[in-house]
């Protein structure tokens, strides 16, 4: 075999992943727009944290009880995570579901590589350039397009679909994760660190969530609960942070990156399917202006 076939038969393991892994990740949009038709939102962000931890504990802690001391020290590191990657980036999407669309959650949330760079400008004190300024403008346009749905007086008068403002809430707290998790070096591995980031994202959630069941709507422990439940933490929680940790060891972070993109197209393949959505120009002009955005500003 020449060294040419076979480099390009090791990639292509690897590659396909990479066209998997979004196929996983963007059920989740699935699971917000379904699942709470039958599942409070609060509930349903719960109890999908609540079994991956359940699902996967047996399996690391071990690893977790051998470093009980750096489990100590990251307490709070572990805890922030959390928070903002299942805690608020759980329950947002799904709060969101009530009122908007996949199509919008898919762009919406895929702007959040702008929020990492603008984040860490602010935190790091990172340097941005002039073409990262431009690919900035234009994705916040992007994002702007899909909220106002293309109406500028919709922008000029603040009326807002409540759904779109929650996801992107959704999108600037999983900026904060990225940046975070980014720059923390761990005791623990890839998935010891995720199994302690889903616990801790299910404690984040718990007041609120007993606050919905509660004071707002109370879950009915039943067939649709359990489907939906079991399928938010297997398909976009367990497969797909596993294919996504494949990815990034086999082809690295920049070009792990696409599985963003590739997230909104099947974000609005799912819609069209499942939901009977229907493609706007506005979702077209807002996503061409998010990619090119986020194209320019990720170039150094």
């Amino acid at each position: 075999m020449k060294p040419s076939s076979k480099k390009n038969k090791n990639l292509f393991f690897p590659y396909f992943l990479l066209f998997l892994q979004p196929v996983f990740m963007a059920s989740n949009l699935i699971v917000a727009r379904g699942g709470v038709e039958f599942v409070p939102p609060i509930s349903l962000a719960f109890w999908r944290w609540t079994t991956v931890f359940a699902l996967l504990i047996p399996f690391f802690y071990k690893p977790i009880l051998i470093k009980i001391k750096s489990f100590k020290k990251e307490f709070f590191k572990l805890f922030f995570l959390g928070t903002t990657g299942c805690g608020i980036c759980g329950a947002f999407p799904f709060i969101a579901g009530q009122t908007t669309t996949v199509v919008n959650m898919a762009v919406i949330y895929t702007s959040s590589p702008i929020f990492i760079i603008l984040l860490s400008s602010f935190i790091y004190k990172e340097k941005i350039n002039l073409i990262q300024i431009l690919g900035l403008i234009l994705c916040l346009f992007g994002v702007f397009s899909i909220i106002s749905k293309g109406d500028i007086s919709i922008l000029s008068s603040l009326q807002f679909t409540v759904g779109d403002i929650w996801m992107l809430g959704a999108a600037i707290s999983w900026a904060l994760y990225s940046i975070y998790l980014l720059n923390w070096k761990s005791k623990f591995d890839l998935l010891t660190r995720f199994v302690l980031i889903a616990m801790f994202g299910s404690i984040s959630l718990f007041p609120f969530y007993l606050l919905e069941e509660f004071q707002r709507q109370s879950t009915n422990f039943d067939f649709n609960f359990l489907f939906w439940v079991i399928f938010a933490a297997i398909f976009p929680a367990i497969i797909a942070f596993t294919l996504y940790a494949k990815v990034q060891k086999y082809l690295g972070a920049s070009i792990t990156g696409f599985t963003l993109y590739l997230f909104t197209v099947y974000g609005a393949f799912y819609g069209l399917i499942f939901f009977g959505e229907t493609l706007e120009y506005y979702h077209l002009i807002g996503a061409f202006l998010v990619f090119i955005g986020i194209y320019l500003a990720k170039k150094n």
